[in-house]
């Protein structure tokens, strides 16, 4: 097989060696030399694009079986330059052949509010990435909105050492990067009967908890404190996905990550 990758992060690089581990060709893009040099380390082909300024990679074949779209749309962007970035991102995807195009998007696209969110939401959501979901949606496109990225080196408690936690008594909507790339090659390999899905573990324990649960485990120091100031009740239900693919997570818990 053939896979593309766009925008070729911490979760494009995991799939990348997924797929080269079963022998398929995988080219990937990426906006600089360190980064290209790791992944052609491990054997992808890579080229060096910046979907801001262009909207062709004249070195890639111009047919694949399957495409993973993880360019961000990060919040250091203006809309606008959310917009012009994934317009040139479509016009690529517009003159190649593929089976199947996944893009990966986040459940930031909610709003931090009490309440429980389905894929069937929709009320206000975050701009930059509704534009960005938007300008991806092609035929044969699905879009996957990941809850909080953890696993590997990737550690709750880590980034909380020593500091205040003001977000303790949130719910945590997280989801290992294992089973990301398990329900990426799921989603490629299977009928998807939906558009868009939330892709997250299924149990949502305290912020607090899992920062306690991820200390202990791994050996990093407590925070200097919680102090109950983001306490909004956010929860989102990524359980649409796993059933349809009756995919049992390796990790349902974040307080197991």
């Amino acid at each position: 097989m053939r896979i593309l990758i766009l925008g070729c992060g911490w979760v494009g690089e995991e799939v990348a060696k997924y797929y080269i581990e079963k022998g398929d060709d995988v080219f990937a893009t990426c906006t600089s030399i360190e980064k290209a040099d790791n992944l052609n380390a491990f054997g992808c082909k890579v080229a060096i694009v910046n979907f801001d300024d262009a909207n062709s990679i004249d070195e890639f074949p111009k047919e694949f079986d399957y495409v993973l779209n993880s360019i961000p749309a990060s919040s250091k962007n203006t809309v606008a330059e959310i917009s012009n970035r994934f317009q040139n991102v479509r016009n690529y995807l517009s003159h190649i052949r593929y089976k199947k195009h996944i893009y990966l998007s986040s459940i930031g696209i909610y709003p931090d509010i009490d309440f429980t969110f389905d894929e069937a939401y929709a009320g206000e959501m975050n701009e930059r990435l509704e534009v960005a979901e938007q300008k991806v949606q092609l035929p044969k496109t699905h879009i996957y909105r990941l809850g909080g990225l953890f696993g590997k080196n990737r550690i709750f408690a880590k980034y909380f050492q020593n500091r205040i936690c003001t977000t303790g008594d949130q719910p945590a909507n997280f989801v290992h990067v294992d089973d990301v790339v398990n329900l990426l090659a799921l989603g490629f390999k299977n009928d998807l009967q939906n558009s868009i899905y939330n892709i997250l573990a299924p149990e949502h324990p305290t912020k607090k908890e899992v920062i306690l649960a991820s200390a202990e485990k791994y050996g990093f120091a407590l925070p200097s404190g919680f102090e109950a100031q983001d306490s909004f009740q956010k929860i989102v239900d990524g359980s649409k996905i796993s059933k349809e693919m009756d995919y049992q997570y390796i990790y349902p818990s974040p307080l197991d990550f």
